[in-house]
């Protein structure tokens, strides 16, 4: 289960590992829809042109409902104006905006929620944002959705990094739903409750919304049978900064894998699958359309699913299991033989697009940097500090080199050890 010594030393001297990630947080933040997605779609397409010549790939339309903030604005008590983000899908306000009374309910928790539910209906609802790499998270969208469940008319979440706000997706697909806004932690700490009561505010947002499509790119490497080990990576982020901890780590490891690995394929049991995603982080559009589309012969023939997202930003990697308890001894196998340390986190986490595969019945994992350290740099993705001065080359590569033997491990690994990883 040790990567050949002469792939480890391709990799450990690919230059174009690092030009790649600069070359992608260059393209700037690719939210959905934008210019910035275009540029890295066809950043994308000439690497991977460049390495595999004869290999064309393919995209897969991806539908979806188009979204565009225009304006917000977030009027405090006594007049003043605080700095604020549209959450990805946010409902837009009247023209006039809407004011409310904003009740604190600190992280947000079911429990909060359910202490407070007699006060929610009618009132705007602040949370606060969480390290979302870690046990026992409670994500954006559920707690808007617990705040619409509950009756609320606005939904305001603290970000994590003094003086900056912060994005995210509020998980509304289309239809009906409340404005959603992030805010800084300072703007946070102004709206807590007061023995005076619940502060009023009032938000305007303006968006616009309609039909737009984006894609899929998906590039085969066949092996010696059918069957096929799939490698992801999102492609689109957020308006704030470059995305560069989430994603361009995991696309810039994609593609120098890829470039390691394709030549050796035909000669191994299964085939490399390497797919780019996009609105990932708009619910995880775009594989969630992908796995949907398959059919059980199809699902059946992908072994693994390798899902690189977040890879640097720390030294520390983990791979999220997605309740697949047989692939765990593998994975763990692999990275020691190759002198690595990983920790595998077994509960499913629909916090990527490995988790479309997981619900689809495919083994999944996706492999993630800084989990549960409050330290690691991950905990400022989604703000305007996701650039790449946040990951050193060492992690970046450290997280590759992982990635290709556990890619090439799995393209190999005997039909006995594939069946336990459904286990």
């Amino acid at each position: 289960m040790r990567l050949d010594a002469g792939l480890m030393g391709r990799l450990a001297a690919d230059e174009a590992l690092w030009r790649d990630f600069n070359d992608i947080c260059d393209c700037g933040g690719r939210l959905s829809g934008t210019q910035s997605e275009k540029r890295a779609f066809a950043l994308l397409r000439e690497r991977v042109r460049a390495a595999s010549p004869a290999n064309s790939g393919r995209s897969i339309p991806v539908p979806y409902n188009g979204w565009q903030a225009k304006s917000a604005t977030l009027k405090l008590p006594g007049g003043t104006f605080a700095p604020c983000h549209p959450l990805v899908r946010t409902i837009a306000t009247p023209s006039s905006g809407l004011t409310a009374e904003v009740i604190d309910l600190g992280r947000g928790t079911p429990d909060e929620f359910e202490a407070h539910k007699a006060e929610i209906a009618e009132r705007i609802v602040l949370v606060r944002h969480e390290l979302m790499f870690a046990a026992g998270t409670i994500h954006r969208r559920r707690k808007y959705d617990m705040a619409r469940a509950h009756g609320a008319v606005g939904f305001l979440i603290g970000g994590p990094l003094a003086g900056h706000v912060v994005a995210g997706s509020s998980g509304r697909d289309s239809g009906e739903g409340i404005p959603a806004l992030g805010i800084s932690p300072e703007t946070a700490a102004k709206l807590a409750r007061r023995s005076t009561g619940f502060p009023s505010v009032t938000i305007t947002v303006e968006t616009a919304e309609g039909p737009a499509e984006t894609e899929t790119l998906v590039y085969d490497y066949p092996g010696q049978t059918d069957e096929w080990v799939v490698l992801s990576a999102h492609v689109d982020g957020h308006d704030l900064a470059e995305s560069a901890m989430d994603n361009g780590t995991g696309l810039a490891a994609v593609l120098a894998v890829a470039r390691a690995l394709s030549p050796e394929v035909a000669k191994w049991r299964r085939g490399l699958r390497v797919m780019f995603f996009s609105v990932e982080e708009w619910a995880l559009t775009g594989s969630a359309q992908y796995v949907k589309a398959l059919g059980e012969a199809e699902r059946a023939k992908i072994a693994l699913n390798v899902n690189l997202d977040s890879v640097a930003g720390s030294p520390n990697l983990a791979a999220l299991t997605s309740g697949f308890a047989g692939v765990e001894p593998f994975l763990l196998g692999v990275a020691e033989a190759n002198g690595q340390s990983l920790r595998t986190v077994r509960p499913l986490m629909t916090n990527s697009d490995h988790a479309n595969f997981a619900t689809g019945g495919i083994p999944a994992i996706r492999l993630v940097a800084g989990f549960d350290d409050p330290n690691a740099h991950l905990r400022v993705v989604l703000t305007p500090a996701d650039t790449r001065d946040k990951v050193a080359q060492s992690e970046l590569r450290q997280a590759t080199l992982l990635t290709a033997a556990l890619v090439a491990a799995a393209c190999n690994a005997d039909p006995d050890e594939a069946a336990r990883w459904r286990a």
